[in-house]
């Protein structure tokens, strides 16, 4: 037989009250007080705009988060990128790890891929740096828009104009326009998508890979996947690109003037 039973205060000694109507548990009978293990509570991590996954993935982002948690403290894991889209079309996964210190970010790939035998990406940033790197930069906004992280984001901090890191990521995507029949789909498609996401942010519009897609369906008049494919009609489509870029570099030229104001 056995009984639960919850250790009271008293004011000599603490005690364990058990019923008397009991079967077993005479009086003077010897017995074994130990703590009830208590069940694992498992955590679950958080999702963002997510709204299927394969279960092999879930997997392996928990093998992730442990190989992580063995190896180094931090505030949270983030895992990002291609990864999380339908389908095993990756070529590696994007994990940002939060962390007060700075980390050996190469040991850590090399401990997951020698475990998993799947190559990743880590990123490590502090509290302050990825705030800031949400403020200012569209493009992270864009890759925090959907991911899975082991503890819960906090909200996007409001966006702040620093004309300096846009402009950056802009001249990124210029290579487009004088490089366009030495690039492949994928690479086409990567500096389309940089382009929409700096206009995006500039007036102040949602930044999400299906807010950038559809942006880009709205301007070029075709599917992403069409880009992907490397089908592009090249006279039409760099017309159109080279309006977007002027635009948005006109655009990002106007923070010059009221650079002192910028808080």
């Amino acid at each position: 037989m056995e009984i639960i039973s919850k250790i009271s205060r008293g004011s000599k000694m603490d005690q364990i009250y058990i019923p008397k109507n009991r079967m077993g548990f005479n009086i003077g009978s010897h017995v074994i007080i130990k703590p009830l293990e208590q069940e694992k509570t498992i955590e679950k991590p958080y999702f963002y705009n997510i709204s299927s996954i394969e279960p092999v993935k879930l997997k392996l982002i928990d093998e992730i988060f442990k190989i992580i948690s063995d190896i180094t403290s931090y505030d949270n894991i983030i895992v990002t990128g291609s990864f999380l889209d339908l389908g095993f079309n990756f070529e590696d996964i994007d994990i940002l790890i939060i962390s007060e210190g700075e980390l050996d970010t190469t040991n850590i790939e090399k401990k997951i891929e020698s475990s998993l035998k799947i190559k990743n990406h880590i990123i490590n940033f502090n509290k302050k740096t990825i705030n800031e790197s949400l403020s200012t930069d569209p493009l992270w906004r864009m890759m925090l828009s959907k991911c899975i992280s082991k503890y819960r984001l906090k909200p996007i901090p409001k966006k702040r104009i620093d004309y300096k890191i846009l402009d950056l990521h802009l001249l990124k995507s210029n290579p487009l326009i004088d490089n366009f029949d030495y690039l492949n789909g994928k690479e086409k498609y990567k500096l389309v998508r940089n382009l929409i996401a700096i206009k995006l942010f500039l007036t102040s519009k949602k930044i999400t890979k299906e807010s950038v897609n559809k942006e880009i369906k709205s301007i070029f008049g075709i599917n992403v996947e069409k880009i992907k494919n490397n089908l592009l009609d090249k006279n039409l489509f760099i017309k159109k690109y080279k309006n977007v870029y002027n635009w948005t570099f006109n655009e990002i030229m106007k923070y010059t003037k009221n650079e002192p104001k910028q808080k």
